[in-house]
């Protein structure tokens, strides 16, 4: 058995439990299927409908996950105007949408429509599609939602904000979003239907409130069928990885695969929003695609990193200055095996020698490729690897070893007020800077304090003993500044008199905590003044309990009954993930670089 060969962490109780480990068990995977608007906008009727639907079942689609067929702006046909009732349009749509969904149920897919936050939709004011003219959701949010999911059966929806932008609508309507969202997910709510799936399509990430009310959310602006866009879309949303929790997820937009980018383009494109954890919905004409592109829709490897059960963004843990590797726990949090992506936005074929430690795997590595299919041999340490301009490689990786992580860059951790709409020092609200190149990632977070909620919180930070540890922050600030350092809840030691000399240099400071077996939350904040920029925080274990003479690189062994004595005739013994593995006989502990392993 893997756990009784390798056994990382000796515990003497479980550890405890991820805070969102339950809600993630019963969650579903993001949404797959296909949508009308990137190829067809406003222009849609019922028989392309149709078509696309029996094209998403002849071309295989349904059998590797995709299930919804989402109708997108451009069915609308005014309303009522004694009722207010909605209204299809009686060209595009003379049969009225019911029969389509039951069309499509019938196919065994699931059916979505599209509207907006706001009284106009995106098609009337970009499009000139007049006929869209107040049929949003303002003001008739439940008189909607009824007629969308009780009386037609739609399972998604798309939720535009043009009509509640001044920007976009002519009556110049200044909407709340989380407001208007939320008054939207309660109409659905108050259906009776607990299976309905709603994006918050803002085209920026909105706010951490957008985790209660929404499945999904846009954290960027639209997509548009060309490398450039796809290139911004991803540095969007490459450090969002904290906001994509219980089976709720950051959106990318819809996929242009398969329309005109180059096929590397493409897998880039594809497998980004896989590992991402993105919604995977096609958006080019499905009874022409290409072949190419048709099979890496279909690439099962891949879709399994996007539907994988722990619900995971990947992030970034080593970045040069052309390319970025980006990993994530699959199947098992804290385990042997990962999935990881080296992503080249560069013009040039770049090589890049991905570090395993970085990703905090020890010994010998095998590697599967997803994009090929295949095994391709075993490495240790690094693997070098050849990215082509505007490529991505992605692998499985299986490790002998889980070492323990000891880096957490701020860019990886949670903004308790994160959001992309307003100005964020009014607000206030931290944000991430990816142009710090001064940094240890070549990114820092800033504009953090000043409200208690905009704090900086480490949400996973997992250890395999308990005991004494050392924080040590790295920070930026040409002036004096402070913060509370928070551990589970506890408030802890205030750091003061923060100032590293400048506010493009970067100090240290560090404070003894105890951290518990398992998952751990460490938080900083300030609720009254600006805090200082973070760029990291390390973890150095410094005495764990139960264990005597613990020094980093040296041996070790466990006093109490629960242990072993270091040579051979050790009790209770348990791995990372809090899983007994017996009593097996091993030479001794290591500790290396602060990291607790069993020597084999």
């Amino acid at each position: 058995m893997r756990h009784q060969t390798f056994l990382f962490f000796l515990l003497l109780c479980l550890p405890l439990l991820s805070p969102t480990a339950s809600a993630q068990d019963d969650a579903e995977g993001p949404t797959m299927g296909w949508s009308s608007w990137n190829t067809f906008g406003v222009n849609i009727n019922e028989t392309l409908i149709r078509q696309q639907t029996n094209a998403m079942i002849t071309k295989g689609l349904r059998t590797v996950g995709y299930k919804y067929i989402n109708i997108d702006d451009g069915y609308f046909g005014g309303r009522d105007a004694e009722t207010g009732h909605l209204l299809i349009h009686p060209t595009r749509f003379p049969n009225g949408l019911k029969g389509l969904v039951d069309y499509i149920h019938q196919q065994g897919l699931k059916a979505g429509i599209y509207s907006d936050a706001g009284r106009n939709t995106c098609g009337s004011y970009f499009n000139g599609d007049a006929i869209g003219k107040g049929v949003g959701l303002y003001e008739h949010d439940q008189q909607d939602a009824d007629f969308f999911f009780k009386d037609l059966g739609f399972d998604f929806i798309k939720v535009d904000f043009c009509g509640g932008s001044p920007y976009h609508n002519e009556d110049h309507l200044t909407l709340d979003e989380r407001k208007r969202y939320t008054a939207i997910a309660e109409a659905i709510k108050n259906t009776g239907r607990t299976d309905v799936r709603m994006n918050a399509c803002r085209w920026a990430y909105p706010g951490t409130w957008i985790n209660d009310v929404a499945f999904s959310w846009r954290t960027t602006g639209d997509i548009y069928d060309g490398w450039e866009s796809v290139k911004g879309i991803i540095k969007e949303n490459l450090y969002l990885s904290a906001y994509c929790y219980d089976g709720h997820y950051n959106d990318m937009d819809m996929l242009e695969v398969g329309r005109s980018m180059t096929a590397e383009e493409d897998k880039t494109h594809f497998g980004l929003w896989c590992i991402m954890s993105s919604p995977l919905l096609i958006g080019c004409n499905l009874t022409n695609i290409n072949a190419t592109a048709l099979n890496l829709l279909k690439n099962r490897e891949l879709i399994a990193l996007n539907q994988d059960s722990l619900h995971l963004q990947a992030y970034v843990c080593q970045r040069t200055a052309s390319c970025y590797v980006l990993v994530k726990d699959i199947e098992e949090r804290w385990g042997l095996k990962r999935a990881f992506a080296v992503y080249n936005p560069s013009d040039e074929q770049q090589t890049i020698a991905v570090d395993f430690a970085a990703m905090d795997l020890g010994g010998v590595v095998k590697l599967r490729d997803c994009f090929r299919k295949r095994d391709i041999g075993t490495v240790e340490g690094s693997y070098e690897v050849k990215v082509p301009a505007h490529g991505t490689l992605i692998f499985t990786a299986t490790a002998e070893q889980r070492l323990e992580r000891s880096l957490y860059e701020a860019e990886t951790a949670f903004i308790g007020n994160y959001q992309e709409i307003v100005n964020n020092q009014a607000l206030p609200s931290g944000t991430t800077d990816d142009g710090a190149a001064y940094c240890s990632g070549g990114c820092k977070v800033g504009w953090l304090g000043r409200s208690a909620d905009n704090f900086l919180e480490w949400r996973d930070v997992q250890v395999g003993q308990s005991g004494r540890y050392r924080l040590t922050f790295g920070y930026v600030s040409g002036e004096n500044r402070s913060m509370q350092v928070s551990v589970n809840g506890e408030r802890g030691q205030n750091l003061t008199n923060l100032n590293s000399g400048g506010f493009n240099k970067v100090a240290s400071r560090a404070v003894t905590v105890r951290l518990n077996a398992g998952t751990n939350i460490i938080r900083l904040s300030n609720a009254s003044a600006w805090m200082p920029d973070v760029d990291y925080m390390k973890v150095t274990l410094l005495e764990a309990d139960g264990i005597n003479g613990l020094e980093p690189n040296g041996e070790a062994s466990l006093a109490g009954d629960e242990a072993s004595d270091g040579k051979g005739s050790g009790n209770a013994v348990y791995d990372l993930s809090g899983r007994r593995v017996g009593r097996k006989s091993h030479k001794g502990l290591v500790i290396k670089d602060s990291r607790l392993l069993l020597r084999k």
